[in-house]
Formats: structure tokens, C-alpha cells, sequence
């Protein structure tokens, strides 16, 4: 849950709560008149009062009311609409670009700097613009305070901005199912005074394998999986989930189809690394194929030996 006032949350929060409302206004007035109307016809109408029924012939100036009342107050609507949709759609040429990346289930942000996180940081009242990547279905990034939402479409390049007007911390969900995991796919948005930001963007130690000092390195293991969304996919507790159980999965052995044939492999650390480099060369039997992308170029060999120091911690 946010916990700042999303009244003036983002530089678009105006705009499209006065078309909500406009629009809101009027299906509430709608309904109230035609309500009303209908009870009145209801009752001066009804067959003890009229027990024969009487042929009215048509007014051309009620047609023209009804046509032409309704008509005005669609192109109103469609003004606001318009009016708060259209500078979502030209974003600044200065502005600080996020790489937003999704993927089943979960987000990441990769910063010019290359720093990398699974919440979106910004500077407060600065413009942000997020370059949307979609790395396998389509997916669609929501900021409700913000009042923005684009859609992530694979192999389409497409962009959302914004400018942050309120410090504190706001709810970021995906609002395009994407598969089994996808209530889970959310996380925040922290607004920093700039700052605050410059510091905590220079700070690239959480880019880095070395997590929080005083965690083992079967923690840290453990938060490179949660930063990388695993955990919506692998159990700990051994129960299946879209892919098999991080528990058992280390120093025993599991069947495998590779290239169409079962075979058994050895769960060592050469496994570990080809399961996160290329999981569809072995497809653990009992799972389906093509799921899992792959995590090249996403997480480094030194993260995936802590990953490997939390499985041998967790099937000890």
C-alpha cells in the first residue's frame, strides 16, 4: 500500500481525476434523472389510470434533443479524456530513463548507471521516462497514484513518464494476466528528495553479489532469487509450483529431457548455471518446456554462487 497522499502523487493525477469525475458526473446524473422519470411514467401511467393504451405520434424536437444533448455530452467527455491522455503520450526530450524490464512474474530496473533494482526508484518533482521491455508475454505496468499505465509488448519499444510530486512509497503491479503467478507481480515505487536519490543511486553495492552485511552467503543466495522474481516460480518447501522445488535441488540427481530424451543428471554446480543460462536445454521431467527465459547477462556467475551456497544451506 502507498503510504503518501496520491493527490498530487504525479503530474498527471489532475488531469485524469477531472475526467473520472466529469464522466462519473455525469452517469450519476443519468441515472438519478432517468430513475426518477421512470417512477414518475410508472405511476401516472399505469394501466388503473390508463387501461386503454393511446398511439402518441413522434416530435421531430424531441429526436433532435436526444440526439443532439447526448452527443454533447460525449464530445465533453471525450475532451477531458482527451486533455489528460495526451501529454502522457509526449514526454520530455531531459529526462532520467529507467529500463523496465518484465517478465513472469516479476520486475526489474536497470539504471544508467547500471545499477539494478526489483523497486523503482526516482527523484522527486524531476521527469522520468521508462523504456518498457517485456522479455516474454505481454505485461502491463501500472502506477495507480501516478495515474499511468502502459502495456509491455515483446519486440515493441515503448515509453511511459511521469514527474513525481510527492514523497513516499506507491504501489507498481501488473495489470495484464501473464500466466499463473501474475497476483504476485507487483512491487513499489519509492519518491526521494533528489538528494537522497543522488546518493542512493551512486551507492551500486546493490548491483553488486555482496548483499546487507551480516547476511551469510546462503542469505544473500536468497535474495539474488527474490530480486529476480524465482521464488514466484520455485518452492522451498519442496511443493510444485511452475518449476521444481529449490529443495532437493542440490547434490542429488533429477530426471531430465534433453533434446527430446530422458536422462539423468548430477545437481551440481555446472547444472545450476546451465539451468539459468539456458533452463531448456534440461527440462526437469513433470515440467513444461519454454516457461523459464533465460537469465544471461541478468545475473552474474558470482550471484549464482550464492544462490548455490543457499541450496546446499537448504538441503543440508
Amino acid at each position: 500500500m502507498y503510504t503518501a497522499d496520491p493527490q498530487n502523487a504525479s503530474n498527471f493525477v489532475a488531469g485524469v481525476d477531472l475526467a473520472f469525475m466529469i464522466i462519473l458526473g455525469v452517469a450519476i446524473f443519468f441515472l438519478v434523472s432517468l430513475t426518477i422519470v421512470m417512477l414518475v411514467f410508472i405511476r401516472k401511467y399505469r394501466k388503473d389510470r390508463h387501461p386503454e393504451a393511446i398511439q402518441n405520434e413522434g416530435s421531430a424536437k424531441l429526436e433532435i434533443a436526444w440526439t443532439l444533448i447526448p452527443l454533447g455530452l460525449v464530445l465533453v467527455m471525450f475532451y477531458f479524456g482527451w486533455m489528460g491522455w495526451r501529454p502522457m503520450k509526449n514526454p520530455p526530450e531531459e529526462a532520467m530513463r529507467v529500463k523496465a524490464i518484465a517478465r513472469m512474474w516479476n520486475f526489474r530496473f536497470e539504471y544508467e548507471n547500471g545499477k539494478i533494482t526489483d523497486s523503482l526508484y526516482v527523484p522527486i518533482n524531476e521527469p522520468v521516462i521508462l523504456d518498457l521491455v517485456a522479455l516474454d508475454v505481454l505485461h502491463s505496468l501500472y502506477i495507480p497514484a501516478f495515474r499511468v499505465k502502459e502495456d509491455m509488448v515483446p519486440g515493441q519499444e515503448k515509453v511511459m513518464w511521469f514527474i513525481p510530486g510527492t514523497e513516499g512509497d506507491f504501489d507498481l503491479f501488473c495489470t495484464e494476466y501473464c500466466g499463473l503467478e501474475h497476483s504476485y507481480m507487483f512491487t513499489g515505487v519509492k519518491v526521494m528528495p533528489r538528494e537522497d536519490f543522488e546518493e542512493w543511486l551512486a551507492d551500486t553495492t546493490v548491483a553488486a553479489p555482496v548483499a546487507e552485511s551480516g547476511m551469510s552467503l546462503a542469505e544473500q543466495g536468497f535474495q539474488v532469487l527474490r530480486r529476480n522474481g524465482c521464488n514466484a516460480c520455485h518452492s522451498s518447501d519442496g511443493s510444485k509450483l511452475v518449476g521444481p522445488s529449490y529443495l532437493g535441488g542440490w547434490g542429488g540427481t533429477r530426471t531430465v529431457i534433453t533434446d527430446g530424451e530422458e536422462r539423468q543428471v548430477e545437481i551440481d554446480s555446472a547444472y545450476i548455471v546451465r539451468s539459468i543460462y539456458d533452463p531448456n536445454a534440461d527440462v526437469v521431467e513433470g515440467f513444461n518446456e519454454g516457461l523459464m527465459l533465460s537469465y544471461e547477462g541478468m545475473v552474474k556467475l558470482e550471484e549464482i554462487d550464492l544462490i548455490i551456497e543457499y541450496l546446499k544451506d537448504l538441503n543440508e
